[in-house]
């Protein structure tokens, strides 16, 4: 058995396989997901996993250069708002883009993982970096 990382191997398959700039998305249980692009649904109830709780342990395992959210989460979600800061503090380019346009970035993303999140605009485009 794995005894660190990702224990979900489709979480782990698509980390494993992201190269610099290529994208992920770590989604709400609304966030419509575009054909083709593989959704990873880790989402069991409401709010379980939270978005946070997802985000964490793919940062613990993941190097992102680029975190990209919908600047409606500034009026609407103060927990999403502060994550931004910490992402920026921690180094990671942090930008907003309408939500109408979020969702069509995330048809680039090698993958969605949807989470069991129910607060409006808790989704992220994460953007890999490299390790080197």
């Amino acid at each position: 058995m794995k005894k660190q990382g990702h224990l979900n191997r489709d979480i782990a398959r698509v980390l494993a396989s992201m190269g610099h700039t290529d994208c992920l998305v770590i989604a709400d249980c609304g966030l419509p997901i575009p054909d083709g692009v593989e959704c990873i649904d880790v989402s069991l109830a409401l709010n379980v996993p939270n978005f946070f709780d997802v985000l964490d342990t793919v940062l613990a395992d993941f190097k992102a250069e680029r975190a990209v959210f919908a600047g409606e989460a500034t009026q609407h979600n103060a927990a999403v708002v502060e994550c931004m800061e910490q992402m920026a503090s921690n180094g990671i380019a942090v930008e907003q883009v309408p939500h109408e346009e979020f969702k069509q970035r995330s048809r680039l993303a090698k993958a969605i993982i949807r989470t069991g999140e129910c607060t409006p605009y808790a989704n992220v485009i994460l953007h890999s970096g490299v390790i080197f």
